[in-house]
């Protein structure tokens, strides 16, 4: 089972990167995606189901943004209400693991600075441990946090992430990739003892990264 997510900058129908965008997401060929700034007209085909956040309001976005958006080529059981329907998604996903709880996210969509990414991230906590609670439980998206090095973070919000992440006794396993605040967060019982591959795409060339301005990040669980 591969799951990915990568936040696509916004992207436009006509935009010139977003053929390439499509096209990168088709090699990675996850079975889960979460796609985040996206928009509503990008289309993995009929392999995937989909769920979006509701639209988000801002002088920025255009008609169709969405912030978060998960796609499942397994059945969806049901849409779980998060503490804020436009910037965070929960689907449970029958997966040939077991039922997974999926939170998609962006936490604070204008960065880690200021009482929004705050506030976002408090509330968010309160939804990752309730959610817990469901079992099998997988965070994924935009947590605007790296982990691994000063790329991009602040000291209260990634110990706070790291301390809850450790009471629920999950493992942020894109926590060793630089300059990446993109992360896959898991429940260690799902994981138990399986080998996990893990991997990026979007590289920096000349200090810029091609497609967005996000890495992408993929793991694959194997059997």
């Amino acid at each position: 089972m591969k799951i990915a997510t990568w936040n696509l900058e916004r992207p436009t129908k006509t935009g010139h990167k977003t053929p390439d965008i499509l096209r990168d997401i088709a090699k990675i060929d996850a079975d889960i995606w979460i796609l985040t700034e996206t928009n509503e007209f990008i289309d993995l085909g009929n392999s995937y189901n989909c769920f979006h956040t509701k639209s988000f309001k801002g002088k920025f976005y255009k008609s169709g943004d969405k912030q978060v958006s998960i796609y499942s080529k397994y059945p969806i059981i049901k849409n779980i209400p998060t503490f804020r329907s436009d910037t965070s998604l929960c689907l449970e996903i029958n997966t040939p693991f077991g039922n997974l709880v999926v939170y998609g996210t962006i936490i604070g969509n204008f960065g880690n600075g200021g009482d929004q990414f705050r506030l976002d991230l408090n509330d968010q906590m309160l939804d990752f441990e309730n959610l817990n609670k469901f079992g099998n439980f997988c965070v994924a998206g935009d947590l605007n946090i790296s982990f691994s090095d000063n790329f991009y973070f602040t000291i209260e919000g990634r110990q706070k992430l790291k301390d809850a992440f450790a009471k629920l006794d999950m493992k942020i396993m894109t926590k060793d990739i630089h300059q990446n605040i993109d992360h896959i967060v898991f429940s260690n019982n799902f994981l138990k003892n399986r080998k996990i591959i893990s991997g990026h795409w979007n590289e920096i060339e000349d200090k810029i990264k091609r497609l967005s301005d996000h890495r992408g990040v993929f793991i694959e669980i194997l059997h």
